[in-house]
């Protein structure tokens, strides 16, 4: 029987349903309009389309709540409607690796969060945390859309709340593309890393206006809360990057190294061994000298694969180093106490950057390579008011708690309660090595001489011959490796070039290796 055609009428309305789909679509795709993507542009700035064009695999993005508009009703704000309602949410891949993504739109009520702007955001929070895959946020927002009032107060501690809870369940990414001001820097605060664009983003809870009428200090949004300000002095952002496109680069490496959720374990890639993988190098590299300092980074050089090193947080608290790197293709996080900086001492700022660096590497299963060269924690009045007992605690508490495989390489000094707090063997790490350069100890050999031997020396005839004298006597007994080595503290001395072959069988050992904590509701970390 012959298929009827359809009638004329029909014809017309399909085409016409297609033609509203379409003019819908292409509606959404403008966002604010082509005068606000110019002025976007103007500024150096890429729209929230085109920053997802750069981050996700091309064509791999699904779009979701494309037609979603506002709900607001007062101050005229019922008369502007934009289809998106200013932020575009949804999910696609990174070198074929599933992810969730939202980008706030700044050409439309200059990306300011409403309630249902915020229920874009939560829905794909939501499938994240059920799918296992990363979040990423690209922030560019003027803060909660003050014409919805509470509504969009609201709608910030509904993603607060959902930051909350997928803390440590899947990875969360902020990139902050622009302004981030308000009760909008709580939750970037809350993810794991943070990346901001240098000279286009800042964030504060405060602008510059409201601190010169409170406080009378006269400050731009740059000094105040540019990535410069949050790289280096407070340390609120990870990564400082020099424009949009190299933040989303780092957003793809920093992602490579990290599982897509808490169940799965570090990623690796293909390594071909090469022998006993010796690397000379290592055994130039610490001055004759204990007080010359040398340049931590070069050891994790000497250690890693070839220019695998990502490191976090480079330009606040230089004392110490951290970041991911590869170990014959396997993700570990290394920590590190750097000597060119202050000695390696841990301080305030270095004890809190290697204590939130730790516990992310617990949370999703990346193995922990510790390089210890630590003369002590920071003396002085302003590190003892401003908490350094509670700061130090939580480095000491995060090691302890961490049960990844943990692997621990003193490299030289290793003194008193720094000791112990630097992955040590007696709070939980797997295997410790030292280098015959190590020097484990309560003190410094001239430090424990004058404590010890200080009537002997003030009665002697040449008080500094005789001091002398009894450091050297100091060194040879303790200013070693030997001492903890006997005790068992120590697992094997060995020599620098070794240390990288050391290291792959050591993680290779510990690759299945099972630690669970005592069953509680949660610790309670020294905030």
């Amino acid at each position: 029987m012959a298929q009827k055609k359809d009638k004329p009428d029909n014809l017309s309305t399909r085409a016409g349903k297609v033609r509203e789909l379409e003019e819908k679509n292409n509606l959404a795709l403008k966002g604010g309009g082509e005068r606000r993507i110019t002025s976007q542009h103007e500024k150096g700035k890429l729209t929230a389309r085109e920053r997802l064009d750069l981050l996700l695999d091309e064509g791999s993005f699904q779009e979701l709540d494309r037609f979603v508009t506002h709900r607001g009703k007062d101050f005229g704000i019922d008369k502007e409607q934009y289809l998106g309602d200013g932020v575009v949410t949804g999910f696609g891949t990174i070198n074929k690796r599933l992810v969730y993504v939202f980008s706030q739109d700044f050409t439309v009520f200059g990306g300011s969060l409403s309630e249902t702007h915020a229920e874009k955001i939560c829905k794909i929070m939501d499938l994240a945390m059920k799918n296992g895959a990363p979040v990423i946020g690209l922030n560019d927002s003027g803060g909660a859309r003050i014409q919805e009032g509470v509504n969009s107060l609201g709608g910030y501690a509904d993603i607060f709340y959902r930051n909350t809870l997928a803390s440590g369940v899947v990875p969360q990414l902020s990139a902050i593309m622009g302004p981030c001001a308000g009760g909008a820097v709580y939750s970037p605060a809350i993810t794991d890393f943070i990346l901001m664009v240098e000279n286009t983003s800042y964030m504060f809870v405060t602008g510059p206006n409201v601190v010169k009428t409170v406080t009378q200090e006269k400050v731009t949004a740059e000094e105040l809360g540019g990535a410069s300000a949050h790289g280096s002095k407070s340390g609120v952002t990870h990564f400082s990057c020099a424009n949009e496109l190299d933040c989303v680069e780092h957003i793809k490496k920093l992602l490579s190294y990290i599982p897509q959720n808490c169940e799965e374990e570090a990623p690796s890639i293909p390594y071909e061994h090469k022998g006993e993988e010796i690397r000379e190098i290592l055994d130039e590299l610490i001055p004759e000298s204990p007080n010359q300092p040398y340049d931590m980074r070069e050891v994790i050089a000497g250690i890693m694969d070839t220019n695998s090193f990502l490191e976090v947080h480079k330009d606040f608290a230089e004392n110490i180093v951290v970041g991911f790197g590869r170990l014959a293709g396997k993700s570990i996080g290394i920590v590190g106490n750097q000597p060119a900086v202050l000695a390696g001492v841990l301080d305030i700022n270095s004890s809190r950057k290697a204590a939130r660096f730790v516990r992310f590497c617990d949370c999703f299963n990346i193995p922990l390579l510790v390089l210890v060269d630590v003369p002590g924690f920071l003396p002085g009045t302003d590190q003892e008011w401003n908490g350094i007992i509670g700061n130090g605690a939580k480095l000491l508490y995060a090691f302890s708690e961490a049960t990844v495989p943990r692997v621990t390489v003193i490299t030289r000094k290793a003194y008193g309660g720094a000791y112990d707090v630097m992955n040590s063997k007696h709070i939980g790490a797997d295997l410790n090595f030292a280098w015959p350069s190590a020097e484990i100890a309560v003190m410094g050999p001239k430090g424990a001489a004058e404590v010890i031997f200080r009537k002997e020396i003030a009665s002697a005839e040449d008080p500094e011959a005789k001091l002398e004298e009894k450091v050297a006597e100091f060194s040879k007994k303790f200013a070693n490796p030997y001492t903890a080595a006997e005790r068992g503290f120590i697992d094997e001395v060995i020599l620098p070039r070794d240390t990288r072959g050391r290291l792959i069988r050591a993680f290779a050992m510990l690759q299945n290796k099972v630690d669970s904590l005592p069953r509680k509701k949660h610790g309670n970390i020294p905030l």
